[in-house]
């Protein structure tokens, strides 16, 4: 008793309340919130996950099926929900595997995984404490442990989350489809925000490119050979010795003259910046970092050290809210240099010489605000998202007119609103190749939509078969990149020769030729969580013959993207029609099918979004058996924060057959203030060929057919 009054009276004076009895709540509809009896909110809150306050509305309902038990297993504090066995899990984050995740385990602990080598590939660089559940009937349920430490979640015979911290609330999403699990994750963790229109584009990278003329050549080589391109990426190797906010003299003279080429040829440029800071007393962030006590400290309360890629470094302590602020200062003078994106690395935090490859468990972070001092076995997995929080304040303080853009490989649950993430040190294998449409599926279900590998793998070097096979299936992922090695062989586009680049524009063509769509589906993430790239099973949530599959996957609603290599694939029911983009069949594109009911947006062909406009679109349609179909456009100007005020547009269109042979559209702008002078067409896909009309800028289209 007296222990707790203590506890209680030093979280009065922190302004920290904390909690001890057990409670279980309804604080929206659908869904609930349980606390454990020994439940003490300073260890574990406030969260990091949750952006809304969580209070108890209603009692908890007697015939509340998703229940956890809060339980000891080998010491530790967990919690067990007895599930039964035809449900279908999802979910659990970056993890390898299948789709499906019934029989499996994972690792939270963010962790620097170079191909995934090391824990069976269970434990990778982003941790989110997440399952989705889905039973037959299509209804759905999803779990969310609410807590930072150290954790495992194993779905055996039952669902178990097991932590290494104490013990930690839980909340459960119940719904009546997958669908609106997403969408009540999202309201619960915040969406991730709409990016600028660039960062949708295609975009080249490695390890390194060196030096600036390099890059140079690099850009003048994708508009010789009108290969569209949106992005080229600088790896560590533009820094002075790694030094992050640092250019080296004689490969990067001049990075706002770099830049300035880049922009002229309508490319952007990400930089990269890891979280380790070279301890180097004549180097200015190491020594503003020291001077405003901002580094972790190990558990002596010294300045914690590790070897990452400059040599020993220090590391900011993101906890703290003077560093997250401080950190956010470095970036004006780097983003004036005319950069337009950064690519936080690194942040697991990966440490060379550190135990488990990072920073020891009882490290300190010191905490500030709302959030407690405490050691690093807590802070551990959120290191990652309070960094690229800082990033994005920065950048955003930097150029407050533009949208902001990060990557990160670290991340959390809810680090969505932060960043977009890639799923780090992948390899030029058929596995890898595979395996990155479950991996992409399963960090999408766990609130994640702008994610994607890095196509072509990271290590070793991709036969043209295997190349030209990646980047047919690499342009429908949301994060479109293609990144390779230090020590591997060329791969750009051109590389494997002539027939695997126009394998390469032809892929990339079809991405833009859709950019339309994708923007709209962006958008839509953006609002409601939803994500862009999404199971078969979101077809026909009832149909569990397209539970396991992870061949082939949606591209929102209307889109079903079928890989050349797929074998088998489950297709769902209905009339879903192929799209021909172009006659030559290379043998390696994947095939895209249109749902019936549908219609798509679709834009010409363009070499980079600088050239993206809505003024012509056509619009593909596949009637439904009663001969409708509808379809939505979202446009805004692509960059800037316009769209917040009005400056947007959400146009339906709405389709009917009149008669056996003809089809017409109504157009209606439903939303927003953007007016644009457009032209449609209509593209009416049959099998084997689209039969188009002719372009009319009117709000009613017709196209009569054979």
């Amino acid at each position: 008793m007296k222990k707790n009054f203590l506890v209680w009276l030093v979280a009065i004076m922190a302004g920290l309340q904390p909690v001890f009895s057990q409670s279980a709540s309804i604080t929206e509809p659908g869904v609930a919130v349980f606390y454990p009896a020994e439940f003490d909110s300073i260890r574990t809150l406030p969260s990091l996950v949750v952006i809304k306050e969580l209070p108890k509305r209603d009692s908890l309902p007697q015939d509340w099926s998703v229940r956890p038990n809060f339980v000891k297993i080998e010491g530790k504090n967990a919690v067990r929900f007895n599930l039964d066995e035809e449900i279908d899990l999802y979910g659990t984050g970056e993890v390898i595997g299948d789709l499906r995740r019934n029989g499996t385990d994972v690792t939270l602990w963010n962790t620097d995984n170079y191909e995934y080598a090391k824990f069976e590939g269970k434990q990778l660089y982003q941790s989110h404490p997440w399952i989705l559940g889905v039973r037959p009937d299509g209804s759905s349920f999803g779990i969310l442990a609410d807590n930072s430490w150290r954790q495992e979640i194993v779905l055996e015979d039952d669902a178990e989350i097991i932590s290494d911290g104490p013990s930690f609330r839980v909340i459960v999403i119940e719904k009546e489809s997958p669908q609106e699990v997403m969408k009540s994750l999202a309201d619960l963790t915040g969406t991730m925000a709409l990016p600028p229109l660039w960062a949708l584009g295609y975009q080249q990278s490695r390890y390194s490119y060196y030096p600036d003329t390099n890059v140079k050549e690099l850009a003048d080589e994708f508009r010789d050979r009108k290969i569209p391109a949106d992005v080229i990426w600088m790896d560590i190797d533009y820094m002075e010795g790694f030094r992050v906010f640092t250019f080296d003299d004689e490969g990067f003279p001049d990075p706002a003259g770099l830049n300035d080429y880049l922009h002229n040829k309508d490319f952007k440029s990400v930089y990269m910046i890891d979280p380790g800071v070279k301890q180097d007393s004549s180097y200015f962030v190491y020594q503003q970092g020291s001077k405003g006590n901002h580094w972790v400290l190990d558990s002596l309360g010294n300045e914690y050290n590790g070897e990452v890629w400059p040599g020993q470094v220090a590391f900011p302590d993101y906890t703290r809210p003077e560093t997250q602020k401080w950190w956010a200062s470095l970036y004006k003078d780097f983003m004036n240099l005319g950069i337009d994106g950064v690519w936080n690395d690194m942040n697991e935090p990966a440490v060379f010489d550190g135990p488990g490859g990072s920073m020891p468990d009882d490290n300190i972070h010191r905490g500030g605000g709302d959030l407690p001092e405490d050691i690093h076995l807590r802070y551990h997995n959120v290191y990652g998202l309070l960094m690229v929080r800082s990033s994005r304040e920065g950048i955003m303080e930097a150029n407050p007119e533009k949208r902001p853009f990060v990557l990160s490989r670290a991340n959390f649950l809810g680090g969505q609103r932060y960043a977009a993430t890639w799923t780090g040190d992948n390899s030029a294998t058929w596995d890898n190749l595979k395996m990155s449409i479950p991996m992409s599926l399963n960090l999408s279900l766990s609130g994640q939509p702008f994610n994607g590998p890095d196509i072509g793998g990271f290590t070793e070097s991709p036969s043209a078969d295997l190349f030209g096979n990646w980047i047919a299936l690499g342009a429908y992922y949301p994060f479109s990149r293609n990144h390779t090695s230090k020590d591997t062989e060329d791969q750009e586009p051109w590389a494997f020769g002539e027939k695997i680049e126009n394998v390469s524009r032809t892929a990339i063509n079809r991405r833009y030729r859709l950019m339309p769509y994708l923007y709209t589906l962006f958008h839509e993430a953006s609002v409601t969580g939803m994500p862009i790239m999404r199971p078969v099973f979101f077809a026909d949530i009832t149909d569990e013959d397209l539970r396991d599959e992870q061949q082939a996957f949606l591209l929102g609603e209307d889109l079903l993207i079928v890989p050349a290599w797929a074998e088998d694939a489950e297709m769902p029911e209905g009339d879903w029609k192929t799209v021909q983009f172009e006659k030559e069949d290379d043998g390696y594109q994947a095939t895209v099918k249109l749902r019936d009911g549908a219609i798509v947006p679709m834009g010409p062909v363009i070499q980079s979004t600088e050239d993206y406009s809505t003024k012509q679109l056509t619009l593909l349609v596949n009637p439904d058996k009663n001969g409708n179909a509808s379809g939505t456009l979202y446009d805004d100007a692509g960059e800037g924060f316009g769209y917040k005020n009005g400056d947007y547009s959400i146009h339906k269109f709405t389709a009917s057959k009149t008669s056996k042979n003809k089809l017409k559209i109504k157009v209606e702008q439903t939303e927003g203030e953007r007016q644009v002078n457009r032209q449609y067409r209509i593209g009416l896909v049959k099998d084997g060929k689209i039969i188009y009309s002719d372009w009319s800028s009117a709000k009613k289209l017709e196209l009569k057919f054979n």
